[in-house]
């Protein structure tokens, strides 16, 4: 087994025995270095969004002291949910490897596949409206004009 896999399948064993959440880990690495690792921490935090990939991704920006992780790999035990995956993307990791797919994820309750249908348009599980557009468009302008960086 790939040593950094088993890091994070190790993270993931130690949230379900914990009972912090679900059972994923995810490991970064960079330059062949362990920079961060993360298991799902929903449960023990209350917090929806403590998903491995994301306890993995702030841990490692806060250890590099940067939000963009350029050169970082991602090791998760679970290919990525649809919030995970825009961090990742965020983040600027761009290689990433999973053990467990989305349906392996499916199979045992998680809902994965219901964002990703809404995401394609076939799932009306959320109610998203455009509201108040022009009221807060000034302010996307002013981070513009004030030469905003962006990442």
């Amino acid at each position: 087994m790939n040593e950094f896999m088993k890091l994070a399948k190790e993270e993931a064993i130690k949230g379900i025995t914990n009972h912090d959440g679900g059972p994923f880990g995810a490991v970064i690495v960079k330059n062949g270095r362990v920079i961060s690792k993360g298991h799902n921490e929903v449960l023990q935090k209350h917090n929806p969004v403590l998903h491995a990939e994301i306890v993995a991704i702030m841990q490692a920006c806060e250890v590099l002291n940067t939000s963009d992780l350029t050169d970082c790999i991602l090791y998760t035990s679970c290919e990525p949910c649809p919030m995970c995956l825009s961090a990742i993307i965020w983040a600027n990791i761009t290689n990433v490897y999973y053990a467990c797919t989305k349906k392996d994820a499916a199979s045992i309750g998680f809902r994965d596949d219901d964002i990703y249908e809404f995401i394609k348009g076939h799932n009306e599980m959320l109610n998203l409206q455009e509201l108040n557009r022009e009221d807060c468009l000034e302010v996307m302008q002013k981070y513009q004009n004030d030469g905003g960086k962006l990442y």
